[in-house]
């Protein structure tokens, strides 16, 4: 057999095998987005308080894990700011979610371009639009952005080729603010004091306003660069 012929073979077994990746990869996040849904907040944080000094460590990986998934995060952070305050949920929410973030990336990687696309379906054509040949401040605002799943992006900035430091770069110091209001939203439910309000008031300010300067930085027009922006990781994206 010829090496061209071999080749071709290996490719066409290839091409099978992220086939039926997709199938099974779909079929998963499928049945995940139907059928789990998780416990109320306050239900969640008992079960995750049971593992007492643990809990915080049990937090991260339920957090991580259903960053994967379509299954919004929301009652992560919110969870996060009742069992453990605004500060120290705000650090193993913001964890959670990276590494959440950073398995999606790594998973779209091994799967390649044209299947995550198909996973994606129509929101992955929208966010190949938008992040193809992108860099730090697409990313950012993508993530930034109020009511964006964590999900589509990570599987997106994958299988397009966003280098991995402008991907984690960006992702961590966009996530922070989102996180934090979350977390403080949760905290204020657990603790329904004024200077808690005042905390929540001010979280979301600093989204609304880091998401308008990520906005105009993407279309060039801010005054200022984002923060991270002027990295030498975050210089030059991958075609």
């Amino acid at each position: 057999m010829s090496p061209s012929s071999g080749s071709s073979s290996n490719s066409s077994e290839f091409s099978v095998l992220r086939v039926i990746l997709l199938v099974i990869f779909a079929l998963a996040m499928i049945w995940l987005a139907l059928t789990v849904r998780l416990p109320d907040i306050n239900a969640l944080g008992d079960q995750i308080d049971d593992f007492g000094f643990w809990s915080w460590a049990v937090f991260i990986v339920v957090y991580a894990a259903v960053a994967l998934t379509p299954i919004p995060v929301t009652i992560m952070a919110l969870a996060g700011g009742l069992l453990f305050g605004v500060a120290v949920g705000s650090v193993v929410s913001v964890i959670g979610a990276m590494l959440g973030s950073i398995a999606g990336y790594a998973i779209a990687r091994a799967l390649g371009k044209e299947t995550v696309l198909q996973l994606l379906g129509s929101r992955g054509d929208t966010l190949e639009e938008r992040l193809d040949d992108a860099g730090f401040e697409a990313v950012f605002t993508l993530r930034v952005l109020p009511g964006m799943p964590y999900w589509p992006i990570n599987y997106a900035a994958g299988a397009l080729g966003i280098p991995f430091p402008v991907f984690v770069w960006s992702s961590l110091i966009a996530s922070i603010p989102g996180q934090v209001s979350l977390v403080a939203i949760g905290a204020f439910l657990g603790e329904p004091t004024v200077a808690m309000g005042v905390v929540v008031a001010i979280a979301w300010f600093v989204v609304i306003v880091m998401t308008i300067w990520a906005a105009r930085a993407w279309k060039g027009t801010a005054r200022f660069p984002l923060p991270g922006s002027n990295t030498e990781a975050a210089s030059s994206p991958e075609n």
